[in-house]
């Protein structure tokens, strides 16, 4: 039991991120939608709707930063990336005469 419950933990640390990450995408979707489409309309000027785009931006930003550092730290762990994103060995102390 205690491993299904690490894992659902586990899952739900990815999920809350990801619909973060959906909702920000959202919130920008809307206000650059909402724009464009004000110009239709004769009797109002259009304006952009910035706190909406910054919040979705911000949500946005962390949903995916937090996935994207979960996924590289474990990929680091297991030696799956690249040469220079490995962690550095020391050099050995030169002999001295």
């Amino acid at each position: 039991m205690k491993l299904v419950t690490a894992r659902l933990i586990a899952i739900l640390l990815l999920v809350i991120p990801g619909i973060l990450a959906c909702i920000g995408f959202l919130k920008m979707k809307n206000a650059v939608y909402n724009y464009f489409v004000s110009f239709g309309y004769d009797d109002i000027q259009p304006n952009f709707e910035w706190l909406p785009f910054l919040l979705g931006l911000l949500l946005f930003a962390v949903g995916v930063g937090f996935i994207g550092g979960w996924t590289f730290f474990r990929d680091r762990k297991r030696n799956y990336v690249a040469p220079r994103f490995r962690p550095k060995r020391p050099k050995p102390p030169k002999p001295t005469a």
